[in-house]
């Protein structure tokens, strides 16, 4: 067994039949025991993802591998996942315990009664619904029918869980809640889970890693503070982080990198963390708000034309080029509207882009 490459994906394609590739030539590997959520928006490919390692949609030409064996020919039923959807597809004329066992009584995973009662109730135990035994799905909170769905997909003792976007449909707080028990829950059992979302903020709670999509392509595949911290190109740099980056428009020439109101000799920036030359020409210059802060001696001077209250900080907005752009303070800090006020940069913490979105610093 290779746990390091539990679940590999080797150039996979999905073509369909009106020509749309919605898939193109991805690879990636899953850690035995791992929790990665597959990120993207909506129409990336993460689902079609997910339906070709369930056995519901076939590729058009690439290599799945489960525990070493490739699956592509192997029927779902035969492939030893569990599969949670976004709709729960639970049996409404069924009971909760009958719901959980039914997997336990079909097929090849099909056990005496008895003994898939017992598997059933052990893993209606973990997933908190054990009292919920007698209940119908119509009676159930979409919390609870998401806990039946989980214990329904664990039952067959799979050696892979599959869940699709299985939070969309629940409440901000009760999403909070019921994340932090699926990782929880997938820890204790030990399953290598595959998760799907397009939720930066639940990918970077209860991932080990992310696997990050656009077009039917991987953007970045790393772990989550990588993905804040180290974004790959521009796209990483936009969908990862709340606020968003603020992007400024800058032209380099005579070594200094020069926005509208602003300019940066480049011999103030780290020179280890250039991953290609900068040669003269137009780059977006991006910065996380935090690191954009009140100093005398900022180097952006502008009016704050709003302040937002977000619980412990607030966000400090201003207008850049016809755009507007964001600092985060502490909630202390007293700047208002219609202040004057200058802002840093933090240096070692920008980034900078070609127009083409390819990260140069």
């Amino acid at each position: 067994m290779n746990e390091e490459k539990f679940v590999e994906v080797k150039d996979l394609r999905k073509v369909y039949d009106n020509g749309h590739e919605a898939i193109k030539n991805v690879s990636f590997s899953v850690k035995k025991g791992d929790l990665v959520c597959l990120l993207g928006p909506s129409g990336c490919g993460k689902t079609t993802i997910l339906n070709m390692l369930a056995g519901l949609l076939n590729p058009t030409s690439g290599e799945i591998l489960f525990d070493g064996k490739n699956v592509v020919n192997v029927e779902p039923k035969n492939r030893e996942i569990g599969y949670v959807f976004q709709n729960y597809a639970l049996y409404p004329h069924m009971t909760v315990l009958q719901n959980v066992m039914f997997p336990l009584t079909v097929g090849k995973t099909k056990r005496p009664k008895e003994e898939a009662e017992k598997i059933a109730k052990k893993y209606m135990a973990l997933t908190q619904i054990t009292d919920l035994a007698d209940q119908k799905p119509g009676n159930l909170s979409g919390g609870q029918q998401q806990r039946v769905a989980i214990a329904r997909a664990l039952v067959g003792e799979p050696k892979i869980l599959l869940m699709d976007e299985p939070l969309s449909n629940l409440d901000a707080r009760l999403r909070l809640k019921i994340r932090e028990e699926i990782r929880a829950l997938v820890k204790e059992v030990g399953i290598t889970t595959l998760f799907v979302t397009h939720d930066q903020e639940e990918a970077l709670s209860i991932g080990d890693k992310i696997i990050l999509f656009n077009n039917g392509v991987i953007q970045q595949d790393d772990n989550g503070q990588n993905f804040y911290l180290e974004p790959r190109n521009h796209f990483v740099a936009n969908f990862i982080g709340n606020p968003v980056i603020d992007n400024f428009a800058v032209k380099v020439e005579n070594n200094e990198i020069k926005a509208s109101d602003f300019s940066i000799k480049i011999s103030d920036l780290d020179a280890q963390r250039f991953r290609k030359q900068l040669i003269d020409g137009d780059y977006t210059l991006s910065v996380r708000p935090e690191n954009i802060t009140p100093a005398e001696n900022g180097e952006i001077s502008t009016e704050i034309v709003d302040v937002e209250l977000i619980g412990r900080e607030r966000i400090l907005k201003f207008n850049h080029d016809g755009q507007q752009a964001r600092s985060l303070v502490n909630l202390e800090v007293p700047i208002k509207a219609g202040e004057q006020v200058k802002l840093k940069l933090r240096l070692d913490r920008i980034f900078i882009f070609t127009p083409e979105g390819e990260r140069i610093y």
